[in-house]
C-alpha cells in the first residue's frame, strides 16, 4: 500500500505488532494498519485544527512502549501520545530542534536537542537532570550498559554515565556529526561529516580503525551493523561495506544521487533508499543488486522491516509511504 503526506517523509517509521507509526514533515504522527495503510488515529504537533496553520514536523522515528508514543519536533517539544487512542498524554519543551529518537534506559527516557542538551526525564515529563555539550546534538543516544552516547557538532563523542549524568569518556573526532551511532559491545561506529567512518572502543578511548571514502565526501547515514560488516551511505553516491574488523572496503555500490536513508538488514541482505529514487536490495556477500524498487523521489528516511514488512517514505511534496511485503 501506499499513503501521501503533504510534505514528505525524512524519518524512520516504527513498525509495532500489526500497526505503523509514522511521523511526517507535515507536523503529523500517523497510526497505521500495518496489512492495509488504513488509518488508526493520527496526531499533530499542535492543537489548532486549522490546516493551513503550520504544524511543527517531525524529523525522527518515535520511540513506542506498550503504552505511550514518544517523539519530539523541529521546534523542540518532546510529545507523549496515548499508544491506543492518539490523544495527548504530556510535553516537555527544549530550546531547539529534536532531531533524533528518544531513548530509553530503565524507566528513564533519554532526549537529546539542538539546544546543546541531553535530557533525562522520568516517564511523566519531569526532568531528572540535562547534561550540557558545546554544539547542537543531531544523534539518537545510543545505550549500552548504563551509558550512552553522544555526537553532533561539537566534533566531540561523548560517553555519559546515565546513573550519574557525568561524563565518562570524551574523544575528539574533528568533524560535526549527522549521524547517529551504532554501538556492539564495547565497539561504536559512526560515518562523519568529513568522510570518514570510525570503530571505536569507547571504554578504553581508543580508535581500532578509521576508513576514508576516496572522495572524502559526508557521511550522514546511520551505520548498519552485521556480524562481519559495517555498512554507510555517503554523499558520494556510494554504499561502503567496510570489514567490521579490519576497517578495509570490502565492496562498494553505486547509486545515482547521495545517500543519506540508514539501511536495515535482513539475514545477508542490507535495504538502503538513495536520492535517486530507488530502494535497494543488496547481498551482503557480494555488493550487487538482488531487489530494486523506484518510488519516484527521493529517500532520506531510514528503512523500517518488521513483521515481514518493509516501509520508507520519500520526501518532497505528497511524498508518499510504501509498504511491502
Amino acid at each position: 500500500w501506499e499513503f501521501k503526506s503533504p510534505d514528505g517523509w525524512v524519518s524512520c517509521v516504527a513498525i509495532v505488532g500489526e500497526h505503523v507509526y509514522a511521523p511526517a514533515l507535515s507536523g503529523e504522527i500517523h497510526c497505521l494498519k500495518l496489512a492495509t495503510g488504513e488509518v488508526v488515529w493520527t496526531y499533530r504537533s499542535i492543537e489548532d485544527p486549522d490546516p493551513k496553520k503550520f504544524a511543527p514536523g517531525f524529523k525522527a522515528a518515535p520511540l513506542i512502549t506498550e503504552s505511550v508514543v514518544y517523539i519530539g519536533d523541529e521546534e523542540g517539544t518532546l510529545h507523549a501520545i496515548d499508544r491506543k487512542t492518539g490523544k495527548k498524554l504530556w510535553v516537555f519543551a527544549t530550546g531547539a530542534e529534536i532531531a533524533g529518537c528518544v531513548a530509553l534506559f530503565g524507566d528513564r527516557l533519554l532526549l537529546a536537542s539542538h539546544d546543546t542538551y541531553l535530557y533525562c526525564l522520568a516517564k511523566d515529563g519531569t526532568e531528572v537532570w540535562k547534561f550540557q555539550t558545546n554544539d547542537r546534538i543531531n544523534c539518537s543516544p545510543a545505550v549500552s550498559d548504563k551509558y550512552t552516547f553522544l555526537a553532533g557538532c561539537d566534533e566531540e563523542l561523548r560517553v555519559i554515565d546515565l546513573e550519574t549524568g557525568t561524563e565518562f569518556r570524551n574523544m575528539r573526532l574533528d568533524s560535526p556529526l549527522i549521524a547517529s551511532p551504532a554501538v556492539v559491545g564495547d565497539l561504536l561506529y559512526v560515518g562523519t561529516h568529513t568522510g570518514q567512518i570510525v570503530c571505536v572502543d569507547w571504554r578504553k578511548g581508543e580508535f581500532i580503525w578509521r576508513y576514508e571514502g576516496a572522495r572524502g565526501t559526508a557521511f550522514h547515514a546511520s551505520a548498519a551493523v552485521s556480524d562481519d560488516l559495517v555498512i554507510v551511505g555517503g554523499h558520494d553516491k556510494q554504499i561502503h561495506a567496510i570489514d567490521r574488523a579490519t576497517g578495509t572496503l570490502k565492496w562498494m555500490f553505486p547509486t545515482k544521487a547521495k545517500v543519506e536513508s540508514s539501511g536495515s538488514i535482513v539475514d545477508r541482505r542490507i535495504f538502503v533508499g538513495s536520492g535517486d529514487g530507488n530502494l535497494y536490495g543488496i547481498s551482503l556477500d557480494t555488493g550487487k543488486e538482488v531487489w530494486k524498487q523506484n518510488c519516484g523521489r527521493g529517500i532520506v528516511a531510514g528503512v523500517a522491516i518488521g513483521e515481514g514488512h518493509i516501509v520508507v517514505g520519500e520526501e518532497q511534496q505528497n511524498g508518499r509511504l510504501f509498504c511491502f511485503g
